[in-house]
């Protein structure tokens, strides 16, 4: 084995594809070296944050009083790897091939409607179909019409794991509640993406 000394390298025209190496061969990096990447342009570098998603309500969605029902985000922003059924399930399920670490976030804005009185709102992440996260605004007597609810949370998915994101709203007068969504604003949202590891 040689070693070149050299301080710089180029192709012969001064443009085009240097390579180094040939397949199954290691390009090492010695302890205490920098590989300085800061001025190139880099491409297949490092990992991604996807699958990524973001989906939000686009109508108000109707929901019986005190009763958990699943939210049914129905417009998709953006869905990297077609991984949410924003059309019957309304659930992120994590593709082939990319098990490993999620974060997911949103926010949830839910009305009494008309004139009653919003008691209690909540907002549950289920997984597989029981729940793993619950957020709650207990209002203690100062009873808001309409209640926007942030959320975020963390999980170690495998592959065909599904997250689905359920409202809750108890009412002390008056109509059922709603989860608000509009056609123009982001009012109730979810989101997620893989965690690089």
């Amino acid at each position: 084995m040689g070693t070149i000394k050299t301080t710089n390298i180029e192709t012969i025209t001064g443009s085009g594809t240097l390579t180094l190496g040939q397949s199954g061969e290691t390009i090492s990096v010695p302890s205490g070296a920098t590989l300085d990447l800061s001025n190139a342009i880099q491409t297949g570098v490092g990992g991604v944050n996807t699958p990524a998603f973001l989906v939000r309500r686009s109508s108000n969605q109707s929901i019986s009083d005190a009763t958990g029902t699943k939210i049914q985000f129905d417009t998709e922003v953006y869905d990297s790897a077609s991984a949410f059924d924003s059309s019957s399930n309304y659930r992120f399920t994590v593709p082939s091939g990319q098990a490993g670490k999620y974060y997911f976030y949103g926010t949830v804005t839910i009305s009494s409607e008309a004139d009653s009185a919003n008691v209690n709102s909540q907002v549950y992440i289920y997984k597989n179909g029981s729940i793993i996260a619950q957020y709650e605004n207990n209002n203690n007597g100062n009873y808001p019409r309409t209640m926007a609810i942030p959320y975020t949370y963390s999980e170690t998915l495998s592959v065909g794991d599904y997250i689905e994101v359920y409202g809750y709203c108890d009412v002390s007068t008056g109509t059922g509640p709603a989860i608000v969504g509009e056609t123009t604003r982001h009012k109730s949202t979810f989101g997620g993406f893989k965690i690089i590891e």
